[in-house]
């Protein structure tokens, strides 16, 4: 465990900052919950619902109200002739003398209120909501996808920072040994039992080690900066990750890792959704050849005219909006959404066997990734077993500086090895589940 924690210390202590401890699973519980792409993907669906919402009042009767005030500019007259409303035994023509009638120059409203309930246009609104459902499913398996991808990227990004401050934790050890062979050397020189020359390779390893620490820790703060972005909070913000865990075990059942992919891969499962939407999109064209029949109550108010104008009228009945001739339009428009059926359904079917693909490629890259681990492990412990005899040899002046120099490259690039084997194994492990559409 102490072995573990000291890179973690050490780079806390090279970059001067107190710095949190970041595990891996703290890190997607953080991206899941504040990721900013993923958020966004989130709003969509809101959108989504809001859009299902609002289509869903137009079930409901409509209500609208119209006021219309105005000034006339020219007076309305009309005469009313003799006899015009008849004429009655013991009374007279009704009017009796030709009566005008006058409308002065003065402000009039006209009031106009109505109520409109959808009949048989219930059953187009129905089918297009149904489109607009599946749109909302649709965006609601965007958010799972961009929920994968965020959880993907993190792992790749963690398991580069751990790779990095391991790195740099083996580097320290290094430059301990090599200013411990400087050391050396420089006391050997003065004995006259080496030449200067090993002495300049030895202080050449340790300012090339001294110079790949720099580089590592600009690249470990780089990778700090793009994960803090992916966790939605400040870039600037210190913390250290943990020590790669060993690998574990394959996925040994390939076939049952396909149908799992088939089942839960997004890019799928948004292929179906969207067949089902082309196919509802088409039945809501067809409901267009139904004609619209909506019922009404229509009323109207007048002022400011004469009396014998009627003040108010009212009405019910039902309204119908039909076109019985498109010049076959519709017809071409049935024959457009067909063509999108078909060209979705083929999409689908090359989405299933693209997973495949991809499930067998990251199959097959994670078993040589583990297979590259074991063979980078043995020779870890080959060259530390080889370097332990070489150093006892140099300090019995057995050996020559050169040897141990070589030994310790050898050591350090070993070491190199088994850290990018073992990032690189987590990272296919991650490419691997990704491709399986885990959750």
């Amino acid at each position: 465990m102490l072995k573990k924690l000291l890179p973690m210390a050490l780079a806390a202590t090279l970059w001067g900052r107190a710095a949190d401890l970041l595990t891996l699973d703290q890190a997607i519980r953080m991206a899941t919950a504040h990721n900013r792409t993923l958020r966004n993907a989130e709003i969509d669906v809101v959108k989504a619902h809001a859009q299902v919402l609002v289509q869903r009042t137009h079930l409901y009767p409509s209500f609208q109200i119209q006021a219309q005030g105005s000034q006339l500019l020219t007076p309305i007259d009309f005469t009313l002739q003799r006899g015009l409303l008849g004429t009655y035994p013991g009374v007279g023509p009704i009017p009796a003398v030709d009566t005008p009638i006058h409308t002065p120059l003065r402000p009039t409203g006209i009031f106009t209120g109505s109520v409109g309930q959808p009949l048989l246009t219930l059953y187009r609104i129905h089918q297009n909501l149904k489109v607009l459902d599946l749109a909302a499913d649709l965006a609601k398996e965007q958010v799972r996808a961009t929920r994968q991808d965020v959880v993907h990227d993190v792992k790749r990004l963690y398991y580069s920072i751990e790779q990095g401050q391991s790195a740099l934790g083996a580097l320290e050890e290094t430059i301990k040994l090599y200013r411990e062979v400087e050391a050396l050397t420089t006391r050997y020189l003065a004995e006259q039992t080496v030449l200067k020359g090993d002495l300049l390779q030895a202080r050449t390893q340790l300012a090339r080690a001294e110079q790949s620490r720099a580089t590592l820790l600009d690249q470990v703060d780089s990778g700090k900066e793009m994960l803090n972005r992916l966790l939605g909070r400040d870039v600037l913000t210190a913390f250290e990750v943990t020590s790669p865990e060993e690998a574990t075990d394959l996925e040994a059942d390939i076939e049952a890792a396909r149908g799992r992919a088939i089942e839960q891969r997004s890019e799928l499962r948004q292929a179906r959704i969207k067949l089902q939407q082309a196919q509802q999109d088409r039945r809501a064209k067809k409901a267009e050849y139904i004609p619209d029949i909506n019922a009404t109550v229509n009323a109207i108010d007048v002022a400011g005219f004469n009396m014998f104008i009627p003040l108010h009228f009212a009405s019910v009945g039902l309204s119908v909006t039909w076109e019985p001739f498109d010049w076959g339009r519709k017809k071409h428009e049935l024959a457009i959404k067909d063509s999108a059926i078909e060209q979705v359904r083929n999409s689908a079917a090359d989405a299933e066997s693209q997973i495949l693909i991809d499930v067998n490629d990251k199959f097959r890259k994670l078993r040589q990734s583990r297979a590259q681990l074991n063979v980078d492990r043995l020779a870890q412990e080959t060259t530390v077993e080889n370097l332990r005899v070489v150093r006892e040899k140099f300090q019995q002046q057995a050996s020559l500086a050169k040897d141990v120099l070589q030994a310790q490259a050898s050591v350090e690039q070993a070491n190199s090895d088994y850290r990018r084997s073992l990032a690189a194994f987590w990272s296919a492990k991650a490419d691997f589940e990704q491709a399986l559409g885990e959750n």
